[in-house]
């Protein structure tokens, strides 16, 4: 497989590509005939929970015309019945394209290596790109397109990464806080140089947010990071939650998040709840971005 089958990290799309599929994307949710993908099969490959990212490439297969099997950790287990790359090479016999949600970036890497037919992230401990397609599809019909700055306040965790990669791709421009530790990395700012857009990092969520246009936050604690839960609480308590008072700061902003919100964290109740808040429309918008990106894969 060549880096245009498979979907690992935003960046292995062409900025060209990545605008195709956010208008396969608002087309297909404007009108589809179920008739795009017959017959095609999607393989799902979970080892984390998931609620939306299961149910949105499932729905999505099913109103696009073709199926999606769903294999969880009980039926597979990563790396311990087999080794990694016999499993890619048994599922690329029975389906056209796999999704996978996986704990380790590296047996993505090791799946997309030996798979036969696309490869698609669902979510790493590194990257989550088809996230980042519904948080640029969400930014791009709420603002008309990508004239606009995104803060984003928190964790440079996997949703943090891919959506800064894919704004800089798209022209967005995205204003970063995080305490120190917690930074996006070195390997991701030098990634973005180049691209049209612009992601400037701070340590000040008042300074990130500061007229902005919208406000991304994401969980401080993600999957398999229970062990760190009280370094890291203890490293955003101090400024980085999203409440209405550092909104203050951004007045008309809007409220992004990628969901499940821990509510009284990261973010206040409050404000999920407010009539900034685009959450529900960004969580809805999984599901079109993916049937766009399954549509430039598959059709």
């Amino acid at each position: 497989m060549t880096d245009t089958d498979r979907l690992l990290e935003i960046d292995n799309l062409s900025p060209d590509r990545l605008h195709a599929i956010l208008d396969h994307a608002a087309a297909l949710e404007e009108e589809t005939t179920g008739a795009e993908l017959p017959r095609k099969t999607l393989t799902m490959l979970f080892e984390k929970p998931s609620t939306r990212t299961r149910t949105s490439f499932e729905t999505g297969m099913t109103q696009l015309g073709g199926h999606a099997v769903f294999l969880g950790p009980d039926d597979v287990g990563i790396g311990g019945r087999e080794p990694v790359r016999d499993i890619a090479r048994a599922l690329s016999r029975y389906g056209d394209a796999i999704m996978l949600r996986l704990y380790s970036h590296a047996d993505a890497e090791t799946i997309a290596e030996y798979a036969d037919i696309p490869v698609v992230n669902g979510l790493t401990d590194r990257a989550h790109p088809c996230q980042a397609l519904a948080d640029l599809l969400t930014v791009r019909e709420t603002f008309d397109g990508f004239d606009a700055t995104v803060a984003w306040v928190g964790d440079g965790n996997n949703v943090a990464r891919s959506f800064a990669v894919g704004a800089a791709m798209v022209g967005l421009d995205v204003q970063v806080a995080t305490p120190p530790e917690y930074g996006l990395g070195d390997d991701v700012l030098d990634r973005i140089t180049g691209y049209e857009g612009s992601v400037e990092t701070v340590t000040d969520p008042v300074t990130a947010v500061t007229d902005a246009d919208a406000v991304y936050t994401d969980v401080w604690v993600s999957m398999g990071e229970a062990d760190e839960r009280a370094e890291k609480l203890a490293a955003f308590e101090n400024g980085y939650q999203v409440n209405e008072e550092l909104l203050s700061h951004a007045p008309g902003a809007r409220l992004l998040h990628c969901l499940p919100a821990h509510r009284g964290e990261e973010v206040t109740d409050a404000a999920v709840e407010s009539e900034r808040s685009l959450v529900w429309r960004q969580a809805e918008n999984r599901l079109h971005a993916q049937k766009g990106l399954l549509v430039e894969l598959l059709d």
